[in-house]
């Protein structure tokens, strides 16, 4: 079910803008038009007979003029929703009716106005759905052409017709041995062909009086008129008809239906019963399908606007914050050379937690490990004990989840400067001095590290790998100048311990314990910076159900967050600042704007299946470039080789659809109130760190103190996996109330 509504809300977005394509003519639009053919088969009495083709019967098919001083006029390719409307009032206003022979497309578009065309008293008849040149098509497709705008009338006026017009048709004599099977094929279907005796050529928009020449018939002479109130610019029709009404009115014409010009009966029959209700679900559908794609294309608009701006933001704000941090001289204070507590929650970590303990022992900073097991079943931590090492502890507790674990790690931490990591994760040498360096600002209070993909080989790795660096590190910088970053990484995060105690520890209250604690820093007025130095090499889920389970508790918890803390929003002093400022970011960047992200992809789809394609694969090129540049700058920042830049372009189209899904059902579980618990990931234990790049270090390490006279530093000198020399015995503590 987790895939099931996220895929059948695409499917149906997609089936929306597909319906849009069809009735906007962009599917299966056919503009080939026949150049006239011989004319050996057609009927020498209908070349020479008049506009108004009967075909329905089994006999020789008959023709049929109108009667002297009688017009029919005729609008040809509506209703469209600006001058159909105005033609409709010129004929109002002078008493006069008219034949509207509509495409199917636009009557199921503008249905109001085919029911204004019937209430008024003009005939409708049926000009195709797509509008093709007939003869080009199969008979099947001439069927489609017929029915489809039978239930956009069926819809639009609870009507029928048995009129017929063929698209770029003419006079009857203009009938040839192409378009001849055409009008018998049509008249086997049940209909009158239309054509016409006068062609006011309105469409070429020659000039008001050069319409009123072509239209007005001599001597007499009964017509049919051909206009147009759709396809472009339909002003100087209007403006004739308000000339061309009363000037032939007060020559004596009529201007009548078709039927009542020839004195037959009405070629309108209304519909009931399922035809009805077929032809309003039609209409229905096509309206939806307009305005989701009309607000599909804002949302589409949006999105490009917040991209660009985001990405604008962030490469700015980083290379400010890059400047910053590595200028000649730059330091937060005195360098911090005391002591640090680390905490390692762990729960099942029996792949992954040898690695990060020694990873902790080789550290270059004094500190003290504190391992805490939130009930592990694998022997997690039997297999910390059997190391052996100086200053670490192991802190056993009944499983209550990581904030329980972590605020048991507080209360057993013996430093004021503590360090929190998870499980899997591997400190290099440096990690926990540069993470500390910032709490030589006394307003600090707490610090962000650099998390790193460390199995980045996989495919999955790989585009993690982009998203840390791309995403993850840009937006900290970002954040780091604006100075509300709303997330302290669970694998590489370092807190004053004041400051924890102010906010009363790490909360339970949602899923992602390190955005709320990070927040509620923000809201007690300490500053949150961060370290880019400080790395930490993960192990990233390897397989979709991982990082579904991993994903689908970030985004649930940060929607969580943010509602917990939405009171900042209102509120004064360094709270009021980060709810108008941290807060609408998070919610814009991170909830928002990720779940329209995919109408890039969608529309791409669209665009490559229907049209434009050329200016749709270079629009979505012209995304993928500003991406690009993005990817490029933030992986120069953090010294990353470029070759898994590679697969950027994959994962903007596969990646970004699978966080919309994961996004997508949060916003679900939200909104339906659902409980979304802790998922323990399967973890391999393959990360280990890299060395340290030569330099990026911000400044020499401190003077270590012997070990004599730091019982809780970690004794480097021994040889292999359990170092050798003098070994403190590891302590165990039950969890303290």
């Amino acid at each position: 079910m987790r895939y099931l509504l996220p895929l059948l809300l695409l499917v149906a977005l997609f089936g929306m803008l597909v319906m849009r394509g069809y009735v906007h003519s962009e599917i299966v639009a056919d503009h080939r038009v026949r150049p006239p053919a011989a004319t050996g088969d057609v009927p020498g009495h209908i070349l020479d007979g008049g506009p108004v083709i009967d075909a329905r019967g089994k006999g020789e098919p008959t023709s049929l003029r109108i009667p002297d001083h009688r017009i029919v006029l005729t609008f040809d390719d509506g209703p469209d929703p600006e001058w159909t409307p105005k033609v409709l009032d010129e004929l109002k206003e002078y008493h006069a009716h008219a034949v509207f022979f509509v495409t199917g497309t636009m009557a199921s578009r503008y249905p109001a106005l085919v029911r204004r065309m019937v209430d008024e008293g003009h005939e409708v008849g049926v000009h195709t759905f797509n509008h093709p040149d007939l003869s080009y098509q199969s008979k099947s497709r001439i069927d489609r052409e017929l029915s489809q705008t039978q239930l956009a009338l069926a819809g639009a006026a609870g009507i029928r017709s048995s009129l017929f017009r063929p698209p770029y048709s003419s006079f009857a004599d203009a009938l040839d041995d192409k378009n001849w099977p055409v009008v018998k094929y049509i008249g086997s279907r049940g209909y009158i062909t239309v054509l016409d005796s006068i062609d006011s050529e309105d469409w070429q928009r020659p000039g008001v009086p050069t319409i009123l020449r072509n239209a007005t018939p001599r001597g007499g002479k009964g017509a049919i008129v051909l206009m147009h109130d759709s396809g472009g610019n339909r002003a100087q029709t209007v403006e004739a008809l308000g000339r061309y009404l009363p000037e032939l009115q007060h020559q004596g014409y009529e201007f009548a239906s078709l039927t009542d010009a020839l004195g037959a009966p009405s070629a309108q029959t209304p519909v009931s019963g399922p035809e009805l209700w077929r032809g309003k679900a039609f209409v229905f559908a096509v309206g939806l399908s307009d305005d989701i794609s009309g607000w599909l294309i804002g949302c589409l608009a949006v999105v490009g606007v917040l991209v660009i701006a985001r990405f604008g933001l962030m490469l700015a704000l980083s290379f400010a914050h890059a400047r910053k941090v590595r200028a000649p001289g730059f330091r937060w204070g005195p360098p911090v050379t005391e002591p640090v507590s680390v905490l390692v929650p762990a729960y099942n970590e029996r792949a992954c937690i040898v690695s990060t303990v020694r990873s902790l022992a080789a550290s270059d900073h004094p500190v003290e490990v504190v391992v805490i097991d939130d009930g592990s079943s694998d022997g997690t931590a039997d297999l910390v004990e059997a190391l052996r090492l100086p200053g670490v502890r192991v802190v056993r507790q009944r499983n209550a989840g990581k904030a329980a674990a972590l605020n048991n790690g507080i209360a057993h931490a013996r430093h004021d400067l503590v360090v929190m990591m998870d499980g899997d994760t591997v400190f290099e040498a440096a990690t926990v001095r540069e993470l500390v360096q910032p709490f030589a600002d006394p307003r600090v209070g707490a610090v962000a590290g650099n998390a790193k993909v460390g199995n980045r080989d996989s495919l999955i790795g790989a585009w993690q790998h982009i998203e840390y660096v791309m995403g993850f590190n840009l937006d900290r910088r970002m954040y780091d100048v604006l100075r509300c970053m709303p997330t302290i990484p669970g694998a590489v995060g370092a807190f004053r311990r004041t400051a924890l105690d102010r906010v009363g520890g790490m909360s339970e209250d949602t899923l992602a314990e390190d955005t709320d604690i990070t927040m509620a820093l923000h809201r007690d007025g300490w500053r949150v910076v961060y370290a880019e130095n400080a790395r930490a090499w993960t192990e990233a889920p390897e397989t979709v159900q991982q990082l579904w389970s991993q994903r689908y508790r970030w985004s649930y918890g940060t929607m969580q967050a943010v509602w917990k803390h939405r009171r900042a929003l209102v509120e004064r002093g360094p709270s009021g600042r980060f709810g108008r400022v941290g807060l609408p970011l998070v919610a814009l960047f991170m909830v928002l704007a990720p779940l329209l992200a995919p109408l890039i992809d969608v529309f791409l789809l669209y665009g490559l299946i229907f049209g434009p394609t050329e200016k749709t694969v270079l629009a979505w090129l012209g995304v993928l470039s500003v991406q690009a540049v993005c990817a490029s700058f933030a992986f120069r920042l953090d010294r990353e080789r470029m070759r898994h830049l590679v697969s950027l372009p994959l994962q903007q189209i596969l990646y970004r659809q699978l966080m919309y899904v994961v996004l997508l059902q949060s916003w679900i579980t939200a909104l339906t109130g659902g409980r979304l618990h802790w998922q323990k990931l399967r973890r391999t234990g393959v990360v280990a760190a890299p060395m340290a790049t030569p330099g990026a270090l911000s400044g020499p390490p401190p003077a270590r103190r012997p070990a004599a006279e730091t019982p809780d530093a970690l004794d480097l000198h021994g040889a292999g996996g359990a170092q050798s020399g003098e070994n403190r015995p590891i302590e165990h503590r039950r969890p303290v109330a």
